[in-house]
C-alpha cells in the first residue's frame, strides 16, 4: 500500500485509555510510510516500524521543524515559532557543533550519577506525598496526590523557581503541549506570560546567584564567555520546566494504571522488587497513551521502505507504534517486567534523544519503590476502561489515576 492510498487522521486511537490502537499494527504491515491529516489540516508522513522511526529521528540532518521551515504545523492554533510542540526551544541549537556544545553544557547536570545522588530527597518527598493522600482517605487520585508534584517539586528545585507557582507552571505546560484545547490567542498570551516570568527569574539569580542549574549556567556564560547566550538560556529554562514536569507526572499516572490494570503485575512486583527498574523501562515501552508522535522536517529527499519521501515533507514518528513492533520486541503486546534488553524508543534516539531522561527514570523508579513498600495493598478504584485519556495533549496522559489501598 502506497503512502498515497489514503489518508488518515490523526489522532488515531482506540476507545481504551491504555491500549494501543489496532491502525498502528495495520499500518506497520500493510502501509509503514502512510499519509495523515494533523489537526490543523496540514497533512504529514506517519512511520509505524521501529527501524524506520529510530533511522529517522538518529539523522542528524532532520530536526524538529524551525520557524524558517514550510512544515506541517501540528495544531490549528500553531503559528511560526509557536510554543506547540516544542517551540518553546525554538532558540535551542538544533544542528551541528552548536547543537552538541549546548547538549554538553546543560547535559552534564543529568546524568545518571547526578541524579543517584538526588534519590534519597525524592524518596523523602514521595514518603510525605502518599502520607498525604492516605490522609484525605479513600479513594486518592495518584495522579494528583503523587505524579504531578514530585516532579514539579524536583525540577523547581534543580532550576530554583519557587515551587509555590507550580499551578501556572502546569497552566503554561498545558498551553504548550495541547493542540486542541486552546485557541492561538490563549496560547501566544500563555507563552508570553511564561517568557517574562522565566526572564524576570533568570535576571533574580544573575544579581544573586544561586547553587540552582539556572544559576550556574549564567556563572559559566560569564566566565567562559561561549556559554549560553541569554536567549538559549532563557529556551533552556522554558523547556526543563515544562519537560521536566508535563512528561513525568503524565507517565507517573500511566504507569501505576498499567501496572494496577492487571493487577499480576503489582504482584509480581511485590515478590520481586528487584524488578523495579525494568518493570520501569518496560511501563515506557507499552505506553500507548501518546496522541501523536515526533516531528521531523526533511531537507533533503529520503528513501522509507522503498518509498521516495520529499524534501519538504513533515514526517511524523509515534514512538508508542515503534515500540509493539513484532520485529524487534518478543510479544511486544505483552507487558514483560522482565523483559530484558529493552531498546524502547519512549525517549527518541540520537542527537535529540530527551536529555532528561536519567531524571525521568529516577522519578520513576522512586515513585515504584515508595508505593511497594507503603500501599502494597494498592489498586485501582474504576475499571480501567472507564479511566479518561486527555484529550489533545502531545504527551498522553489520564485526567486521574483514582486508587484504593
Amino acid at each position: 500500500m502506497s503512502q498515497n492510498d489514503q489518508v488518515l487522521r490523526l489522532p488515531i486511537r482506540d476507545d481504551h485509555p491504555l491500549e494501543p490502537t489496532a491502525e498502528w499494527l495495520r499500518l506497520r504491515k500493510e502501509c509503514p510510510v502512510a499519509t495523515v491529516e494533523l489537526p490543523s489540516g496540514d497533512t504529514a508522513v506517519y512511520l509505524t516500524r521501529y527501524d524506520d522511526v529510530k533511522s529517522l529521528l538518529s539523522d542528524p540532518r532532520f530536526v524538529r521543524p524551525t520557524p524558517q521551515d514550510n512544515a506541517a504545523r501540528l495544531a490549528p492554533a500553531e503559528t511560526s515559532g509557536s510554543a506547540v510542540d516544542g517551540g518553546h526551544e525554538m532558540a535551542i541549537p538544533t544542528k551541528g557543533e552548536p547543537h552538541l556544545r549546548w547538549r554538553r553544557q546543560v547535559g552534564r547536570y543529568f546524568t545518571a550519577k547526578r541524579m543517584t545522588a538526588l534519590r534519597p530527597g525524592m524518596a523523602l518527598i514521595a514518603e510525605t506525598l502518599i502520607d498525604d493522600m492516605v490522609e484525605h482517605g479513600q479513594p486518592g487520585d495518584l495522579k494528583a496526590a503523587l505524579g504531578f508534584p514530585l516532579p514539579v517539586y524536583v525540577i523547581c528545585d534543580l532550576l530554583g523557581v519557587p515551587v509555590g507557582d507550580r499551578y501556572r507552571f502546569s497552566h503554561w505546560s498545558d498551553a504548550f503541549l495541547n493542540v486542541t484545547r486552546f485557541s492561538r490567542e490563549e496560547t501566544q498570551k500563555a507563552q508570553t506570560e511564561f517568557v517574562r516570568y522565566l526572564s524576570e527569574h533568570i535576571e533574580t539569580h544573575r544579581a544573586a546567584p544561586s547553587d540552582d542549574l539556572i544559576s550556574i549556567l549564567i556563572k559559566e556564560s560569564e566566565a567562559e564567555g561561549e556559554g549560553l547566550s541569554d536567549v538559549e538560556l532563557l529556551s533552556t529554562a522554558m523547556s526543563l520546566l515544562v519537560a521536566g514536569h508535563e512528561t513525568t507526572t503524565n507517565m507517573i499516572g500511566k504507569m501505576m494504571a498499567m501496572l494496577l490494570a492487571d493487577r499480576t503485575r503489582w504482584e509480581e512486583l511485590l515478590n520481586e522488587p528487584s524488578l523495579v527498574r525494568t518493570a520501569v523501562e518496560e511501563a515506557l515501552r507499552f505506553d500507548a497513551n501518546v496522541s501523536f508522535g515526533l516531528r521531523r522536517y526533511l531537507t533533503e529527499d529520503i528513501d522509507v521502505n522503498g518509498e521516495q519521501v520529499p524534501s519538504g515533507s513533515t514526517i511524523v514518528c509515534p514512538l508508542p507504534a515503534a515500540n509493539r513492533d513484532e520485529r524487534v520486541f518478543d510479544r511486544p503486546d505483552e507487558m514483560d517486567l522482565t523483559r530484558s534488553p529493552n531498546p524502547h524508543l519512549a525517549f527518541g534516539a540520537g542527537p535529540h534523544s530527551c536529555l532528561g531522561q536519567a531524571l525521568a527514570r529516577t522519578e520513576l523508579q522512586v515513585v515504584l519503590e515508595v508505593l511497594l513498600r507503603k500501599l502494597p495493598t494498592l489498586h485501582l478504584a474504576v475499571p480501567a476502561e472507564e479511566l479518561q485519556r486527555i484529550e489533545g495533549l502531545v504527551v498522553g496522559g489520564l485526567r486521574s489515576v483514582p486508587v484504593r489501598w
